[in-house]
């Protein structure tokens, strides 16, 4: 027996060494796992427990027993709880830790240190301790209190919660982290049934067996850590994180047939399923993503790119940034691609919003001055006598402070709106019509000569002055006064206005809801059948 007491000692001694340089080997490692806090104290009080429990079998007398079982438990009854933390972490629910959960976790093995501790005084953790009787060496036995059951059940409680949350995640383990998952397992089981048989008085020589059990869960961790990286993430987490993902991830295989896919992406394309495991991108993909097949077919899956596309969802139309990269084995072999489909569709209506209010008029919906002249500009370069004509046409509206003065401004808005709806409805598409300031109109008339864009005018003027307005008063007209002007090489946008400005004064000084033309020759009043003119100097 002295020579198995012997044995035993060593054994133990040999577990609290490997649990310390488990504690220092997770203290310094370089590592983003959450849980490793807790797997440091587990194996900290882990490495109390067993050196206690060693120092404790080397006692000869009950008085040294009890003070190196009072140091066990300065360790032992933070093990369990610790487990079930670093499990919780292991598993990615975090969210199951609260601060209320955490003081509970510390608490109870706290009180049971104290009452450990103070047992002398009020036997409440053990009612009695003693030798064993006829025992070649020193070994205690003990009669429980409410203390030690507290205890026993709290740690009983945590492992069990540990174990069975890891195998409520088994089928949802990847088949590269089982090993990782077993070896944690065990850590927690083993323990648990030598606990439970020292209990029942099921173990040799009525031995506690579990520091024994503790040397080869310390040298599978250090397994598991070295060969298997336990502690840089958890492999749970990892996949919780894939299907928490807010956005879109397929995995690709070689030949582009569907591997895996998350939450955000089912949400994203319409009847994607388990059912389509296997199916070629370009069926997932349609109808709703035809640029995106088109994309993804034509980049290189060596390479990672992006592109936004627009993706017909129902009803719905959305706009999704689709990146993609290759997906590479250890040996660096590309195994496939991953496709990231990122929603971008709030940001799209967003910059199309702000796109508009830097370009549209709010009042009237069209052109700004600043994007009418960017445009015109534009328009303006491309000019030439090859590439065709281009005229400017502007107008205000007759005595408008009259009406703004005698019906209000939301009225005088109305009828600003009215004008630039009846000018849209005489336009082509690629003509550019904007607010020049306040009641003043522009319009830029690509491949337009001056005549052609004089009868344009007075179509426009005459379909302003038969439209009337219903007014409180009573429906009234509106009419307006245009300048007209037709650019030659050389010239600039802002000449052209000048020139358009000087013949609308004329209409306006010749008694407005008219037309006036600025050519080479000066400035005339048009009128329907009124020969041809010539192309407008922009000198005047």
């Amino acid at each position: 027996m002295g020579s198995f007491i012997s044995n035993y000692i060593v054994i133990v001694a040999l577990s609290g060494v490997l649990s310390a340089l488990l504690a220092l080997f997770a203290y310094f490692k370089d590592t983003n796992f959450a849980g490793v806090n807790a797997f440091i104290v587990s194996s900290c009080a882990s490495a109390i427990y067993t050196f206690g429990f060693a120092l404790e079998l080397s006692g000869y007398s009950l008085r040294e027993i009890n003070l190196w079982l009072k140091i066990e438990y300065l360790g032992m009854p933070f093990i369990a709880p610790a487990s079930l933390l670093m499990v919780i972490h292991f598993l990615g629910m975090e969210r199951l830790i609260t601060r209320a959960r955490l003081i509970g976790f510390g608490f109870i093995p706290c009180l049971t240190t104290v009452m450990v501790l103070t047992n002398d005084y009020h036997h409440l953790f053990y009612r009695s301790l003693y030798l064993r009787p006829f025992s070649p060496a020193p070994l205690v036995d003990f009669v429980m209190g409410p203390g030690y059951i507290v205890h026993g059940s709290f740690t009983f409680g945590c492992l069990l919660a540990a174990t069975c949350l890891m195998l409520s995640q088994w089928n949802k383990m990847k088949r590269v982290y089982r090993r990782q998952f077993l070896t944690i397992l065990l850590g927690l089981t083993l323990p648990t049934i030598g606990s439970f048989m020292y209990l029942m008085g099921k173990t040799p020589y009525g031995m506690d067996p579990v520091p024994i059990i503790m040397s080869l869960t310390s040298a599978l961790y250090i397994w598991a850590i070295l060969s298997r990286g336990m502690l840089t993430a958890a492999p749970i987490a990892r996949s919780n994180l894939f299907e928490s993902m807010r956005d879109g991830v397929l995995v690709m295989d070689f030949s582009d047939r569907l591997i895996d896919f998350n939450r955000a992406a089912a949400g994203m394309i319409q009847g994607l399923d388990a059912a389509s495991i296997g199916h070629p991108l370009a069926r997932i993909f349609l109808p709703g993503g035809k640029e995106a097949v088109a994309y993804v077919m034509e980049s290189d899956p060596l390479h990672q790119e992006e592109r936004e596309l627009q993706w017909s969802n129902g009803d719905d139309i959305c706009y999704y940034e689709i990146r993609s990269s290759p997906v590479r084995k250890r040996g660096g072999q590309v195994a496939g691609r991953m496709i990231m489909l990122i929603d971008v569709t709030e940001r799209k209506l967003l910059q199309d919003k702000l796109r508009q209010l830097a370009t549209i008029d709010s009042l009237t919906g069209i052109c700004n001055r600043t994007y009418f002249m960017e445009r015109s500009g534009e328009v303006l370069k491309r000019c030439s006598p090859e590439n065709g004509r281009m005229s400017i046409a502007l107008f205000d509206v007759d005595h408008f402070k009259n009406i703004n003065d005698r019906y209000g401004h939301g009225f005088g808005d109305s009828a600003l709106r009215h004008i630039a709806d009846i000018c849209r409805s005489h336009l082509r598409p690629d003509d550019v019509f904007g607010r020049y300031g306040g009641e003043e109109f522009v319009l830029c008339l690509p491949d337009t000569s001056l005549d052609q864009a004089a009868r344009l005018a007075d179509r426009i003027r005459r379909a302003i002055e038969t439209g009337s307005l219903e007014a409180p008063n009573g429906r009234i007209n509106v009419t307006v006064s245009f300048g007209v002007t037709e650019a030659v090489p050389g010239c600039t946008l802002e000449e052209l206005l000048t020139e358009a400005d000087h013949a609308l004064y004329a209409s306006k000084r010749g008694g407005r809801n008219a037309v006036h033309l600025s050519d080479r020759s000066g400035i005339a009043r048009f009128s329907e059948g009124s020969p041809s003119y010539i192309r407008a100097s922009c000198n005047g």
